[in-house]
């Protein structure tokens, strides 16, 4: 697939997301005990958490912010891919498991397999494998995606790998953030905002409620919907979602998106590293190169 250039490069995927929090020690136990993530930073307030080294969450403590209005703009669910389905099952056992577990639904979208939950502080959390690229239609430039019902009970049955050894406890290494989905207020403006100044491609929509975008003919690396937040303004500094990141893979895509960020009017912070900006919703997205491994 050839990169167009005024859209983000192939190569384009999701950073680790940033949550503000008012109870810091609870938030990170859902997220090991139960996603299966491991602390691989911490400094006072801030605890991050991923695999292997990599960051997939930052945890932020900040007790004075209130909490945000379900109809506020801001985070609909973080996604969170995993490499097998084995994985994923071993997931939702652990989450099975922990006290007070909020449960928020399952859905075969033929692209991929989610389940859908809540955590202690309301942010909606997404667990999900993808089906092979091949099996996905695409019917010109969009992709079909539906959503169907999973028995969590027989999903688990197929695919549990029950002679899996300790370290199954772990979310594995290729677990990353797939996608993050947002509230926003209005489709038209997100798809003015996140196709045309920032880059990515628009692969599905949903009757003026919900928008779908991607690079390199992913399904979705993000998506807004307007099913809380339709007429939503810009955000104050709650609890919730802090910040988006994206990753590109060279200083040359980050020029680019400079270049297109400015052309429409978006104003972006450059401190040599990052560009950080911001949505018509005053949520924060940070894009970096992406670091070689």
């Amino acid at each position: 697939m050839t990169t167009k250039p005024d859209l983000l490069p192939d190569e384009t995927a999701m950073g680790p997301v940033m949550l503000k929090t008012a109870a810091l020690a609870p938030l990170a136990h859902w997220y090991t005990a139960g996603v299966g993530l491991q602390p691989i930073a911490e400094r006072p307030g801030v605890v991050e958490l991923g695999v292997d080294g990599r960051a997939i969450l930052v945890l932020e403590e900040a007790p004075d912010l209130r909490g945000p209005d379900p109809a506020d703009a801001g985070l609909f669910h973080t996604a969170i891919l995993y490499p097998t389905h084995a994985a994923l099952a071993a997931a939702v056992v652990r989450m099975s498991r922990l006290p007070g577990i909020r449960f928020a639904g399952t859905g075969d979208h033929h692209v991929s397999e989610a389940f859908y939950f809540a955590d202690p502080d309301g942010n909606g959390v997404e667990l999900y494998v993808d089906r092979p690229r091949e099996q996905w239609v695409w019917r010109d430039d969009r992709v079909f995606m539906t959503t169907e019902f999973i028995d969590p009970n027989r999903f688990v049955a197929e695919h549990l790998d029950r002679g899996a050894p300790d370290d199954a406890a772990l979310a594995p290494s290729g677990a990353k953030v797939g996608h993050v989905h947002l509230q926003v207020g209005d489709i038209a403006t997100a798809r003015a905002f996140y196709v045309g100044a920032l880059g990515f491609a628009e692969t599905a929509s949903l009757a003026g409620s919900a928008l779908f975008v991607s690079a390199g003919g992913y399904h979705h690396h993000m998506a807004m919907n307007v099913w809380n937040s339709r007429g939503a303004g810009r955000r104050v500094d709650t609890l919730g979602l802090g910040r988006v990141a994206i990753t590109v893979p060279d200083a040359d895509a980050m020029g680019a998106a400079r270049e297109r960020l400015t052309a429409g009017r978006i104003a972006v912070a450059d401190d040599g590293r990052s560009l950080r900006f911001d949505d018509p919703w005053a949520n924060v997205i940070t894009l970096t190169p992406a670091i070689a491994d």
